[in-house]
Formats: C-alpha cells, structure tokens, sequence
C-alpha cells in the first residue's frame, strides 16, 4: 500500500479497536479521515497535536433511559442519548432523532458530521447530536407528549443555550419540540434559547421548516452555475418525503426543474408528468397532516407509478437530491445513475451515499456535494433562530431567505475554493471536509491540549 493508505488504515485501526461495532461511525470518520490526512502531510503541527484523532473521539456520549406509560397503563421504556463531539468553534449543536433505527454508532456519526457542517457555516456552533429508539409513528399524541416529558426530564441537566442547543430531526418535528421546550421551561423556570425549530409563538424562526431542502438546492444551483448550466429543464429525482424532501422539491420546481420521485420507508412514487407545486401541497398534507404512505400518491394521481420496497435511483434523470436516511444510495445504484446519465448529486439526508458510491462519483468527475456542505442549510437557520432567542427578537421571512441563500452561496465559495482540481473539476467532498475541518482546528490549537 501507498504511505497515503498505510496511513489512512493505521488511523482507522485505531478508530474501530476503539470504538468496536459502530460501522456508522467508522464509515463517517473513514469519509472524512481519506482527505485529511494527506493534506495534513502539509501541516505537521496539526499531525503532532493529535487534532483529527481528538476529533474523532467525542467530548462526551451521554446514554440514558427513558420511561413513559403507553395509553393502555403499560410501562415502556427506551434509551435516549446525546453525543457532544465538539465544541471548539461554539455550543453543542444538532438535532434529536427518534426512530427504532437510532443507536449510539448513528448518532456518533451524524455528531461527527455535524462539528463539519456547522463549521462550514461560518457560525459560532460546534457539534453535537441526539435521540431515542422510539418510534413516534402509531402513537396517540398523549403518547408522544408523555415521552417526550421523560425524554427531556433527563436531557434537561445535559443542554442549554450557551452549552448545547438540540433542534428536530427525523421523526422530531414542531410537536415534539414544542412538548420537549415545554418541559424542559417547566423544570427549569428559564425561557431561553435552548432548543431550535420552535413554533413561532414562542421564539421559532421563519423558513426553519423549508431552510434544508433549500439550502441544498441552492447548493445544487451554484455547482451547475460552475458549469455554466442551470437547474431549469432539468428532471430530478428525490427520495423521501419529509420537510426536506418536500421543500427541495418546492425549491426545484421553483428554479424551472421537473422532479419526477418521492419516497418514504415503504417505496417510491415515479410521475413522469412531474410533481408540480400542486401535487406538492397534497403530499406536504399527506404527510404533515394524515401522516399518511406515499404509495397513496399513486392511486390520487392518474400516470404516477409506485414500486413498494424500492428506491428511485434506477430513474433517468439529470439531477439527484437524497433526502431520506443515511446509506440509501449503495453502490450499484451509484453505477446505474452513471449510466443513465446523472451530472450531478446534492446531498440532503446525512450520508445518504455510502463511501462505493462516492467514489464511483468522484472517478466519474460529476458534480457531487456531499451532505455536509448541502445540507447545512438546516442547521444554518437553526443558528440564526438562537442567534434571535439571544437578542429577543425575530427576522421576517424575507430577511432569512436572503441570509439562507448568501449562506449557502458562502459554503459553495469556501468548499470550491478548497476542493478546486488542477483540471478544473472541484471535488466538494474533500473540500468541504478540509474547509470544515481547518477552521475546528485552529480554534483546538489555540485552546491547548484539552
């Protein structure tokens, strides 16, 4: 092997003998570990500080159970966690998921990628990121409240607005926020900025629910403005069907694309006529309101196909915009989309990619953005949102739309300017990670050996 790879592989060793069976987290540090450690042969002060192994070892893993009483009078119990990774650059911050899927690998990995993204922000946030293995789905709403009270009865100690600042993620929306604040208000007797993704009635910010699946577009948008090319004329395909899928697809509409799939756990619907802003609406209905399955879709809306237990990456189009969980583009859909002709990728999910498959992309010299810089859109509102629970007041829609797109159009600069080829191709993904990484750092430099 070349020193590039016995270095790589030596670090890795090292990474998995301590952290034994977290094949999440060993393939989200392995990502980013492959571009730094090369360019760190250029930087031996960065390389004798230990600075990306420290990194790579949270600041604390927080692990905790959670009991709750089911409707029925049974007792129930989960387990909840925080992970807080790193805080050199600011508080703690990253969303709370709640899904049978969540473990402590998981939420390592997305707080490890959450101290990259949020430093791509250019604010104040370090990175962190949390949860439980409970399933909103199919629970009545005093369900929902009676857990997410218990949840947050241990949380509480763990958080706070100059400490860590939690936000929503999948299966964490506006309600368990609001039930989560509640609580935590109730405990404490503080009012303060502690959670992001609030209502507006008690200190939310506009655009939080549509910042990330525009902000990848936005993200998309400027790579194609690279090439001289645009999103207008384009077809896209997405997968999911959440706030982030649903607004990239708004968005795309938006810019003149044609978005042609949707997803949700179960399958994909494929409407080869478009789903244009109407159709849009229902499915944000469907989804937000009846908590209904996107195969629905197909049996509201003559010509659409849904193809239950699949993914739509087998679709020809131009553009692509995962959005639904980590790992969901493997392989040989990577090789498929190729063929059929992709010219370039946005990331909305974390890591939806798996590591085959980005290297297939980047062999191939498309336009690939990996979730860290595309998806920043989310949590870039979320600073903003505690940036006004600090000053007590609020931005108009207006106000944030335009701070969302420069800061999207700010994360293009600096991931193009660090990832720039001698040929003229950018590969984003080592230079979001170098971009992202730097600036974390420094700021541990400056703090010494702690």
């Amino acid at each position: 092997m070349s020193k590039r790879s016995t270095d790589l592989e030596t670090f890795m060793e090292g990474v998995i003998s301590h952290n034994p069976g977290e094949v999440e987290f060993h393939q989200a540090v392995r990502e980013i570990a492959a571009d730094i450690i090369p360019w760190l042969q250029d930087y031996p002060e960065y390389m004798e500080a230990q600075v990306l192994e420290r990194m790579a070892e949270p600041d604390r893993v927080i692990s905790f159970r959670v009991c709750w009483e089911d409707d029925n009078g049974n007792i129930r119990v989960n387990r909840g966690y925080r992970i807080q990774n790193n805080n050199a650059i600011g508080p703690y911050k990253g969303g709370i998921r709640f899904h049978p899927s969540v473990n402590q690998s998981i939420l390592k990995f997305l707080a490890f990628e959450q101290t990259f993204k949020n430093s791509l922000t250019g604010l104040p946030m370090g990175g962190g990121k949390g949860g439980a293995n409970f399933n909103p789905k199919g629970k009545s709403e005093n369900e929902v409240m009676r857990f997410c009270q218990s949840f947050m009865t241990e949380l509480y100690r763990h958080i706070g607005a100059d400490v860590d600042v939690p936000a929503g993620d999948i299966g964490v929306g506006a309600r368990e926020i609001g039930y989560m604040f509640g609580q935590y208000k109730r405990i404490t007797n503080h009012f303060t900025g502690v959670l992001t993704g609030k209502g507006l009635e008690y200190g939310g910010s506009e655009m939080r629910p549509e910042a990330t699946g525009y902000g990848a577009a936005y993200f998309l948008e400027e790579m194609l403005k690279t090439k001289g090319d645009s999103i207008e004329g384009k077809n896209v395909l997405i997968s999911g069907s959440g706030n982030v899928a649903t607004f990239a697809a708004e968005k795309i509409n938006h810019r003149g694309g044609k978005v042609l799939t949707l997803s949700d756990s179960a399958g994909f619907i494929f409407d080869k006529d478009g789903i244009n802003e109407e159709k849009l609406q229902w499915v944000m209905e469907l989804k937000n309101v009846r908590r209904g399955r996107i195969s629905e879709y197909a049996e509201k809306f003559s010509g659409a196909e849904y193809h239950a237990g699949k993914r739509p990456w087998g679709i020809t189009a131009d553009l692509a915009m995962p959005c639904a969980t980590q790992n969901e583009i493997l392989e040989d859909d990577a090789k498929t989309m190729l063929s059929n002709g992709i010219m370039a990728v946005s990331e909305g999910a974390n890591m939806p990619t798996v590591i085959e498959g980005i290297h297939h992309f980047l062999s191939a010299k498309i336009l690939f953005a990996p979730a860290k810089a595309a998806n920043a859109g989310g949590v870039g509102m979320s600073g903003l949102e505690m940036s006004q629970n600090s000053e007590r007041r609020s931005w108009s829609n207006e106000e944030l739309s335009k701070m969302l797109r420069d800061l999207m159009i700010g994360i293009h600069k600096n991931c193009n300017e660090a990832g720039m080829q001698k040929d003229g191709w950018c590969n984003y993904m080592a230079g979001s990670n170098i971009a992202g990484f730097k600036k974390v750092a420094d700021a541990m430099m400056a703090f010494g050996v702690v």
